[in-house]
């Protein structure tokens, strides 16, 4: 008797981990920067160094990197900026991990907050939030056939299943070269920036797998003409690549987390030499998961007459695509500037994030629900405090449709803005429009108890001569025609043919003629 058996390849879930650190530090501000008047605007990021695993652990090291846009306080109230950097060192705890194990490490700053304690010193205080999940490629083996026995009755399941197709990682680099306006004069020193990927649609073809998107860059700069000297710049432009992905279908269902790992921004000089071109260079880290649906047919247990069948099972989580659905978001909002602020004079940049607090299963799908968090700079007319900054948080809810979920489940989210604009009302209101993106996978998973051997044994023949030879049978509400067959060593073709019975299912309470095996006594 020989088991024949099939490999999934899947991806699974190994351990998790959740973990917050709060930074309150002062921090003096470098000798070679102007006295701090007043604070313009300020954001922060998260720059992982390294990220050692051992056994049950992750150790993170990295910093905390805070830059700030302030007015100096000396007699030209010069616009300024700096940059800072807040030491990492932190331990997550997570189960069954071991050396060589990958993390995917996700990082928020929940609260940034930057105090003036004097010119010269500045405190610091953030919450940033650590998201460690650690997952593992396995093979998984399915019972799909049975050989070699005459007479054998397999109890059989059609099921459908996700499995992983290819999983890879790889990087994106696009280098674009921005040149200034005519009319505009050279760029000294670049003060502030901020560079996106925006509304990245990635897509599986044959042997690829291709990009699209929209690169914005905003840059606040000083210029060499000294009665005008801060100017900026803002210019979206669209970019598309591709890589190469062998045993990449166009069937094949993507999920792909990007990553911004580097996005740097350098004055280069024009053929004349006069420096008047920004160059961008932006390096995406993508985490390439392709999934594929198969449907299998599996077997849940054997028996054949003649001999006694012990199957051993091992239990093994199986997923189901339930919904693979993309979404947009719109919402809006309306913004009042604080009387302090002054008078909006222009709109200089406005820069998004988004984060998703929940994500619950409903009635005809899932409903999804977070926040847009919004920084706008904007000119006023004031030479002392040319420019302010206002945030604000924009709540959004979205139902992504799809089949009903029953029992356990898990999800695969992507968020992200494909479009943020900026529309001054009057002097003293903005409107904020915005349109989010939201590609769900949504899996129902289940335990399966999967066949791996198969063991046999001559039949109890005490068992077997207490059997009745003929039975009167009465369907029960759980049978089936194979477990009735099981159950009294015959044949579900024998049942089938004595009570004349055609290619359906028994139904309860139907009453079977059932004849033992003339083999078995």
């Amino acid at each position: 008797m020989e088991l024949r058996k099939k490999n999934l390849h899947m991806m699974q879930k190994k351990s998790e981990a959740q973990n917050q650190i709060t930074f309150d530090e002062d921090y003096n501000v470098p000798d070679q920067k102007a006295d701090i008047g007043q604070i313009i605007q300020k954001k922060g990021e998260v720059e992982i160094e390294q990220v050692q695993v051992s056994e049950g652990k992750a150790v993170i090291q990295g910093q905390l990197i805070f830059r700030l846009l302030y007015v100096a306080d000396n007699p030209g109230k010069t616009v300024s900026s700096l940059e800072g950097k807040l030491p990492i060192e932190e331990t997550l705890h997570l189960d069954k991990v071991q050396s060589g194990d990958k993390v995917c490490l996700k990082w928020e700053i929940e609260d940034l907050t930057i105090h003036l304690i004097n010119s010269r010193k500045l405190n610091v205080k953030a919450i940033v939030e650590f998201l460690a999940v650690v997952d593992e490629e396995k093979q998984i083996s399915i019972p799909v056939e049975l050989k070699g026995e005459e007479e054998i009755s397999a109890k059989k399941k059609t099921i459908r299943v996700l499995t992983l197709g290819v999983h890879k990682k790889d990087t994106l680099r696009k280098k674009e070269e921005i040149t200034i306006a005519s009319n505009k004069p050279n760029i000294h020193q670049i003060l502030w920036k901020d560079i996106q990927v925006r509304g990245l649609e990635m897509r599986a073809q044959e042997g690829k797998v291709t990009a699209r998107g929209e690169l914005s860059v905003f840059v606040l700069y000083v210029s060499d003409d000294e009665a005008n000297p801060l100017q900026w710049l803002e210019q979206t432009m669209t970019f598309s690549g591709e890589l190469s992905c062998t045993g990449c279908t166009i069937d094949m269902i993507p999920y792909i987390d990007t990553t911004m790992l580097q996005s740097s921004l350098e004055i280069k000089p024009d053929a004349d030499g006069e420096e008047r071109v920004f160059l961008v260079d932006v390096v995406l880290e993508l985490d390439i998961r392709l999934y594929q649906e198969e449907t299998e047919t599996i077997l849940l247990d054997i028996y054949t007459p003649k001999l006694e069948c012990i199957p051993r099972c091992e239990t093994q989580m199986l997923e189901q695509l339930v919904v693979r659905n993309a979404a947009k978001c719109r919402v809006s909002d309306r913004i009042s500037v604080e009387e302090a602020q002054g008078k909006i004079l222009q709109i200089c940049h406005g820069e998004g994030s988004v984060k998703v607090d929940s994500v619950h299963r409903a009635e005809h799908g899932i409903q999804v629900e977070g926040i847009v968090q919004v920084r706008i700079l904007y000119s006023i007319s004031d030479d002392e405090m040319p420019f302010y900054s206002m945030e604000t948080v924009i709540p959004f809810s979205q139902m992504i449709e799809g089949e009903e979920v029953n029992g356990q489940y898990g999800y695969q989210l992507q968020a992200d803005l494909e479009q943020l604009s900026m529309m001054m009302l009057d002097s003293s209101e903005i409107e904020v429009k915005v349109v989010l993106n939201l590609n769900a996978l949504l899996v129902m998973q289940w335990e399966e108890d999967l066949i791996q051997e198969i063991q046999t044994r001559e039949p109890d023949q005490k068992k077997l001569e207490e059997l009745p030879g003929i039975v009167c049978y009465v369907v029960q509400p759980r049978d089936t025609l194979w477990d009735i067959a099981k159950m009294f060593y015959t044949t579900m073709e024998a049942i089938r043919k004595l009570n004349d019975l055609g290619e359906g299912e028994v139904k309860p309470r139907q009453t079977l003629l059932v004849v033992k095996n003339s083999g078995c006594n």
